[in-house]
């Protein structure tokens, strides 16, 4: 009778336990939440450059192949900007500017400016394209 509550408390613990490490270890990347796109630490095999100035991209389009690994760099090169593609897990900015990614499904995926950069904000935007 006097074991009870103390097995009642390990079991309680051993779950708490349990629920707190459920991830696989990994801090949670887009493989295990299933999202289109995932993070990958590994190198990549492409590179792409992303420039931004004043209200726009450098290209309306980015072209990125299915299925490889590609390093997606951005440079500001006037104003406060950066990028965001939710679908690609993709989100880049001047302190944070490399991110290599690995496409995994085909489509027009639409990135933004990141940061709210003045009257033109809304109108910043270019297509990525994986093929």
């Amino acid at each position: 009778m006097k074991n009870t509550p103390l097995l009642l408390l390990s079991i309680a613990l051993l779950l708490v336990l349990a629920a707190c490490g459920g991830n696989s270890g990994n801090g949670g990347n887009a493989t295990d939440s299933g999202k289109e796109s995932a993070v990958s630490p590994a190198t990549a095999d492409e590179k792409v450059v992303i420039k931004a100035s004043n209200f726009s991209f450098d290209q309306k389009e980015y072209h990125l192949k299915k299925g490889v690994p590609v390093q997606i760099v951005f440079e500001n090169e006037s104003g406060h900007h950066g990028v965001l593609v939710p679908e690609l897990n993709l989100q880049l900015d001047e302190k944070s500017n490399s991110q290599v990614i690995f496409p995994e499904q085909t489509g027009t995926f639409r990135m933004t400016c990141a940061i709210f950069c003045g009257s033109g904000h809304s109108q910043m935007s270019a297509d990525i394209i994986v093929e």
